[in-house]
């Protein structure tokens, strides 16, 4: 295909600058796309696992949903995939459209070049023609003009030859990105019949729950109890916490009353509150590490049943986060381990203080620190346990006695 040459330099600079943008884009998606499949593979192996212990249906429902909710965020991400590719699939033609216009350009030009050289081949011609010069600054121009006859053709034959050879690698090129982008389409065909599978395994589930009300009832009554159970315990242990810190500032300021020390003197050892490293934890809402990496699969607040849509379920004062069996959960800030309990539902449950803070770890299996040691940020604390088929960790952040949303602290 022919191109106006006076569009030539327009088409071009459109071309680079979609080519620039597609590659700040590319990485964002390529990273957001890892993600995602990372966290329906988790979930994946959760829901098998579900399925050959005691799960819940309801807890099979809710991994089931948001396993439908990662897989059509992962067919957006692949539509936009397939769209990068089909704007960059569009800019390599229009700059093989160009290098066509140019090789046709410079074949043309080559043409001519060969027509001259072709009616002035017999050397006789070429002598004559010098001869026939009228003196010998003539004669001397026309030698120059027969042998830059003969360096054009040879330069404009090699530019023909790179145009060529160039085009070749563009074509190349193009040639690889349909292929991707036909493997891409395959792949989304391929979640898309997932998604449809994962729908109906939903409804399944939700006529399942219908049916059977009262042992859901039942389940959600012993859920309850545990989140109960958890919550005053969390509650109990901050008060503690809260009264220790106060004796110990009631006791460190009588003794700084009565002393004849200056106040720069050593601070009593007794626990008080770090005002710093509580500013530090304030100071760093929205950018805290994840303790794990995984799926939230329980959300923060005030949630009602996905199929008695009037029947609330217990307030969660923190989330869920699905992982794989075995991974080690690492604290979100330094601090202080508070407390380790054992809380029915939720087995091992790691406190640690962050100054007037608090973070709780709970579903470990195993825990790697002892109450009194003071942790870093990255600090491995313990490991997640599997319980009745799902290995995921509770995450709890509070401000004093009031619970946080964990999501709103993690970058």
């Amino acid at each position: 295909m022919k191109v106006p040459k006076i569009l030539l330099p327009l088409i071009l600079a459109i071309s680079l600058a979609g080519v620039t943008s597609f590659a700040q884009n590319t990485k964002e998606q390529e990273s957001k796309k890892a993600k995602l499949e990372k966290d329906i593979a988790i979930i994946d192996a959760q829901l098998k696992e579900n399925s050959k212990k005691t799960g819940t249906a309801q807890s099979s429902l809710a991994l089931i949903q948001k396993q439908i909710e990662n897989r059509k965020e992962l067919l957006a991400e692949s539509e936009k995939e397939i769209s990068r590719l089909g704007k960059e699939i569009a800019a390599k033609q229009a700059e093989i459209d160009i290098i066509q216009a140019r090789l046709d350009t410079l074949s043309a030009y080559y043409s001519k070049l060969v027509k001259n050289a072709f009616k002035n081949r017999d050397a006789k011609v070429w002598y004559m023609y010098i001869l026939a010069s009228e003196n010998i600054g003539q004669a001397f121009r026309r030698i120059g003009y027969l042998r830059g006859l003969s360096t054009k053709m040879n330069t404009q034959a090699e530019k023909i030859m790179a145009a060529k050879e160039e085009l070749e690698q563009e074509t190349q090129k193009l040639l690889v990105l349909k292929e991707e982008a036909e493997v891409l389409r395959k792949q989304r065909e391929n979640e898309m019949s997932k998604l449809k599978a994962e729908e109906a395994q939903s409804q399944t589930l939700i006529a399942s729950l219908r049916k059977e009300k009262n042992k859901y009832q039942s389940e959600l009554n012993q859920k309850r109890k545990q989140m109960e159970a958890l919550n005053k315990e969390i509650q109990r242990i901050i008060r503690e916490a809260q009264q220790q810190q106060a004796r110990a500032s009631s006791s460190s300021s009588s003794k700084s009353s009565t002393s004849k020390k200056s106040s720069s003197s050593t601070p009593s050892n007794k626990t008080v509150i770090d005002q710093t490293l509580n500013a530090e934890f304030a100071k760093n809402k929205g950018k805290l590490p994840w303790p794990v990496d995984g799926p939230v699969v329980e959300k923060y607040g005030q949630r009602f049943h996905p199929v008695y849509k009037n029947v609330k379920l217990p307030f969660n004062d923190g989330i869920s986060i699905a992982v794989s069996p075995g991974t080690s959960v690492k604290a979100i800030f330094d601090g202080t381990v508070q407390r380790i309990a054992i809380i029915p539902g939720y087995n091992q449950c790691v406190i640690v203080q962050h100054g007037n803070y608090f973070s709780m770890y709970c579903k470990l299996g195993s825990t790697s620190v002892k109450v009194g040691d003071k942790i870093k940020t990255g600090q491995v604390l313990g490991t997640v346990d599997t319980i009745n088929g799902e290995t995921q960790l509770h995450l709890q952040i509070w401000s004093g006695t009031t619970p946080q949303n964990p999501e709103l602290w993690l970058k």
